[in-house]
């Protein structure tokens, strides 16, 4: 069978929803019986999402293999339920660096190497790569970027000339925006026209219209867009706000886009399974009988005058799955880490049930950071410390239990006496040559955890281990600073318990509390977040709730 493809493009702005379309679309013909794939094409120059700014780019999301990628690969692996790779995101610094280096290799054998054909061809390559790696039918194709941007022209370009070479076997759809302006009260199309119009000066004719708005599109407004964009009423499908994102697909399936999909694709149709999705749906929007509240101390939550959700996007997203199962409503108190060296801890934490220290890098915000991890193991707050989290929460405990008052991580001053959190040998090489991109310990890591331990139980209760017997569990790894071996006779004779260690290395994964001094206070080297599917939340986070629905 000739490889099917579905392009998704979005138009107007940005954020509206277009991964979660293309998530959505993949969900639902996996569900009826096809083997898929999506791609995500991302527009800028990086070779990955490693070293941006997550304030700029949101939260990079960290794949098995160590892949760095954008936070819609994170989606398609929640809606999916499988594990993406490196070939499921594409950059547009991949596409040229691959093609610079083969120049210089003389492959092009003397040839002018131009953007088109040849980086219209890489791209092509890597979009059928992902095919080849998962022997999938249907790939599912992301343009990062709004139409009429410059920057992803040649994605359109490589969309455009799969459309002429395999006729019949490529749809186009297109997400975009209908605003609903407060002083005229009606949804406006005019922008989707002109994204459209767009997408028509670059040869491509979407074949279907995704109309993102506040309420479902009514008949008038899909009249009126099939008229100016040359389609069907029936191809244009209504993607009003949801509750949840979750509940998207079920609003496509209602609309029965997956039918449309496949007859243009020539493809049989079958019904898809989505009853377990669905309840899963209902679960979520079910009226919960408890609510507790979480303080989230980070140092990536403002861009401007706003506050930005998206730099933290994997572990909302795990809190949000580990509170279905435990029937509560988790309300998030977002704290600045960098205001918290300045002002009274109590009055910027105030009435919480939870805390959780997360993902972090340098020396902004990290004393404030290690405040948050001393008061919550003091007033047994449940506390949940994830890799920059659980290296303060170590600093912490050895300035106020050790004694150690300049104890730090050397990532943050690296003349202390007392380098509790230090760098690995094969790191300090990376790090005096600037080899910041892709050099960390990356990607899926086991360890051993320790029975009788709260990472034990949790790994133990919600089916965390890949063999129960061994004690062996998988996590995710982002990081280049570990757990400093030195000093762990020291902290563990003052009560800190190393519950987990790697099977490479033996270095220390997970640090806890005891029950019988804490209700839960736990770190983890790995990354949990990242792993945590709605239909399977991560078993860490799915206690640390447990335990903050305890609080008192």
């Amino acid at each position: 069978m000739a490889r099917k493809y579905i392009f998704v493009s979005g138009g107007v702005i940005s954020g509206l929803g277009k991964g979660i379309t293309t998530a959505s679309i993949a969900f639902l013909l996996k569900a009826s019986g096809f083997k898929v794939t999506p791609v995500k094409c991302e527009n800028y120059l990086n070779i990955d999402a490693g070293v941006i700014n997550p304030i700029e780019h949101g939260d990079p999301f960290l794949c098995e293999d160590g892949t760095e990628a954008d936070m819609d690969i994170g989606t398609y692996e929640k809606f999916l339920n499988e594990d993406m790779s490196r070939v499921n995101f594409v950059t547009m610094g991949q596409i040229y660096k691959d093609v610079i280096d083969r120049e210089r290799r003389f492959e092009y054998e003397g040839e002018d190497v131009e953007a088109i054909p040849h980086i219209t061809n890489e791209i092509i390559r890597r979009i059928n790569e992902s095919s080849e790696k998962s022997n999938a039918e249907i790939i599912i194709v992301e343009l990062g970027g709004t139409a009429g941007e410059y920057q992803n022209i040649l994605y359109y370009e490589a969309s455009r000339i799969l459309t002429l070479k395999y006729p019949g076997n490529v749809v186009h759809v297109h997400v975009s925006y209908m605003p609903t302006p407060p002083h005229l009260g009606e949804p406006k199309t005019k922008p989707t026209q002109l994204s459209v119009r767009t997408l028509n000066s670059v040869g491509i004719q979407p074949d279907f219209i995704v109309g993102r708005s506040e309420k479902p599109m009514d008949k008038r407004r899909k009249e009126r867009l099939a008229l100016f964009c040359n389609l069907h009423t029936d191809d244009i499908i209504s993607s009003p706000d949801a509750t949840t994102v979750y509940e998207v697909p079920l609003q496509l399936h209602q609309q029965h886009f997956h039918t449309r999909l496949l007859t243009k694709l020539g493809m049989s149709h079958r019904e898809p399974k989505v009853e377990n999705w669905r309840k899963m749906v209902e679960q979520i929007k079910a009226k919960k009988t408890n609510s507790v509240t979480v303080a989230i101390v980070g140092k990536y939550f403002g861009t401007g005058e706003y506050q930005l959700r998206d730099s933290y996007a994997a572990l909302f997203d795990a809190l949000d799955h580990a509170s279905w199962p435990n029937n509560v409503e988790v309300k998030t108190k977002w704290i600045d880490a960098g205001k918290m060296e300045k002002m009274g801890i109590e009055e910027m934490i105030g009435v919480v049930d939870g805390m959780i220290v997360p993902i972090g890098w340098g020396e902004r915000g990290a004393e404030g950071m290690i405040r948050a991890a001393s008061y919550a193991r003091l007033k047994k707050i449940p506390f949940l410390g994830l890799c920059y989290g659980m290296q303060l929460a170590v600093v912490a405990f050895a300035r106020d239990v050790l004694g150690w008052k300049d104890a730090n991580t050397i990532e943050n001053n690296p003349k202390t006496t007392h380098p509790v959190i230090h760098l690995m040998p094969a790191q300090e090489k990376f790090m005096k040559h600037r080899a910041y991109g892709g050099t960390m310990r990356l990607g899926s890591w086991e360890a051993i955890v320790n029975k009788g331990t709260l990472a034990w139980e949790a790994y133990e209760a919600h089916g965390g281990f890949i063999d129960r017997g061994k004690g062996l569990t998988s996590e995710r790894h982002r990081h280049r600073y570990e757990f400093n071996d030195t000093y762990t006779k020291a902290f563990e004779d003052a009560g800190l318990v190393i519950s987990a260690r790697s099977v490479i290395e033996h270095l220390a994964e997970i640090i806890e509390l005891p029950l019988k001094n804490h209700p839960f206070y736990l770190g983890t080297q790995g990354h949990p977040e990242y792993k945590s599917r709605p239909l399977r939340p991560h078993p860490l986070f799915l206690d640390f709730i447990k335990a903050c629905k305890a609080h008192p």
